[in-house]
């Protein structure tokens, strides 16, 4: 079963799906296309992908026009960010953040023309998202995460950066 809940960005989702845990372990069922249609999550998912980051390394914020994602976190913890980038919206620009984590299992669901970057906040953090489409840089917008027009608040106020998401830092 999942429970989905909306949130301050309209097509937003946080969905808490449940787990079971004994003193074997933990199981958890990821994702069930049957489970998620019938809460009208209607998304066909054609990629599965993975980031590992370690503790502050901030990656993204990054979309597209076409694609939807949903994220999870496989291991560790991180502050994920949900940034409105569709200009004709009235609600351009608004953001929220979602702690995800290995012991919350939660899954946030990030429409089309949102952007997303996460903060690492454990030691190590596996990130995993499924996409609707595939991964083409060409239509691809990043959003510095420090964009002053957005002023989005994170818990660490100097992460370690890609050139691709702060054009000032020097690649490697």
């Amino acid at each position: 079963m999942i429970e989905v809940c909306t949130t301050q960005l309209k097509n937003v989702l946080l969905i808490k799906p449940s787990f079971f845990e004994d003193h074997r372990g933990e199981y958890l069922e990821l994702y069930n296309e049957k489970m998620y249609k019938s809460r009208g999550i209607e998304i066909d998912f054609v990629e599965d992908d993975i980031s590992i980051g370690i503790r502050n390394v901030l990656k993204g914020i990054h979309g597209d026009a076409v694609t939807w994602k949903l994220v999870s976190c496989l291991h560790g913890k991180f502050y994920l960010v949900v940034v409105n980038y569709d200009e004709k919206s009235p609600d351009f620009g608004k953001w929220q953040s979602f702690v995800l984590s290995d012991v919350n299992k939660h899954q946030v669901l990030v429409p089309p023309l949102h952007g997303n970057g996460h903060l690492v906040l454990s030691e190590k953090s596996i990130f995993h998202y499924k996409q609707s489409a595939y991964y083409d840089p060409s239509r691809q917008f990043t959003i510095k995460w420090n964009d002053p027009r957005f002023a989005i608040w994170w818990p660490h106020k100097h992460p370690i950066l890609s050139q691709r998401d702060d054009p000032d830092v020097s690649s490697e």
